[in-house]
């Protein structure tokens, strides 16, 4: 619960782009999750420094949030200020085989944009859901080609706001859908990626060929959160939970999806403690069966104990 005094301080910051007590099923691709304290979508960098500074000040905590792909809000809602760059969404070709992308480009956005100017090199990203900062954050990517791949630079803003830095590749720390070694509360701004001219037909028939696969390995008609588990050295998390029977599993409202088993979806009312019970099942189910613990590939946010 934020204090009133400190409400009408992050309203005169940001007016209508801060609302409170916000429902987070809203704005995550599950459609599950309670309140978050407040919601801001700040328009522009200076707004941005301004309210992490306020959030520093006052002690309130914050939480990055791009699309709501990969994240598992609890029932319980969400303490302090959730910011969603939205709103930056600035993308353009840059010389020597490049492109700047602001957190807030979504996937369609990025897609389109190297279609219509034929840049091969991001096609990879077809049909990935979320927006760059969220592809940052998770190292997005299939097999063996990820984020870590293409990017050149990122753009940092310090957890105060008081400090912009460019990190170039080499001072990135990139793991398996992971980006290490920022320190907490750091905002991702925007990312330089590298692309190649191609032609656009080309670049289209192979975003148009993976869309294709996408379309019909995943449960891509229901709200989900993308890939649930990790995959375990040399395995699938997806084979692993189909081998244990756990297709078509259900609790409330919530199923492990009978198209590809590392997906959980909301056959409607589900609520983010049933999705929960369903991970923690097939993690036991599956430590039992074969002695691996399978790791949450999915962000788990909010109030309530550490997952």
């Amino acid at each position: 619960m934020i204090p009133a005094a400190l409400r009408a301080r992050l309203e005169d910051a940001l007016g209508d782009r801060i609302r409170f007590d916000e429902p987070m099923a809203r704005h995550t691709s599950l459609r599950v999750g309670g309140p978050a304290d407040a919601l801001a979508t700040p328009a522009e960098r200076g707004e941005l420094a301004a309210l992490l500074l306020l959030c520093r000040e006052a002690r309130l905590p914050v939480l990055f949030l791009g699309r709501g792909f990969n994240t598992l809000v609890r029932d319980e809602g969400v303490d302090g200020v959730v910011i969603q760059l939205s709103r930056f969404r600035r993308l353009e070709e840059r010389p020597g085989g490049c492109l700047r992308a602001e957190a807030g480009v979504s996937h369609a956005q990025l897609t389109r944009f190297c279609v219509e100017r034929g840049l091969a090199g991001l096609e990879f990203g077809a049909g990935i859901p979320g927006s760059v900062g969220g592809w940052l954050t998770m190292n997005a990517g299939i097999g063996e080609r990820e984020m870590l791949h293409v990017v050149r630079e990122v753009e940092v803003m310090s957890p105060t706001g008081c400090r912009l830095r460019h990190l170039g590749r080499g001072a990135l720390h990139f793991r398996y859908r992971a980006l290490r070694g920022l320190a907490p509360g750091s905002a991702l701004l925007s990312a330089l990626l590298a692309v190649t001219p191609s032609d656009p037909a080309r670049v289209r028939a192979e975003v148009e060929r993976l869309l294709e696969k996408r379309a019909a390995s995943q449960p891509l008609d229901v709200p989900s959160c993308g890939s649930v588990f990790k995959n375990p050295p040399g395995d699938h998390a997806g084979r692993l939970i189909e081998a244990a029977g756990l297709k078509g599993e259900r609790v409330g409202g919530a199923e492990i999806s009978s198209v590809h088993a590392n997906f959980i979806v909301n056959r409607g009312a589900a609520r983010a403690a049933d999705v929960l019970a369903l991970i923690e099942r097939a993690r036991r189910r599956i430590e039992e069966a074969t002695g691996i613990r399978l790791e949450p590939e999915v962000r788990i946010a909010g109030r309530g104990p550490c997952a």
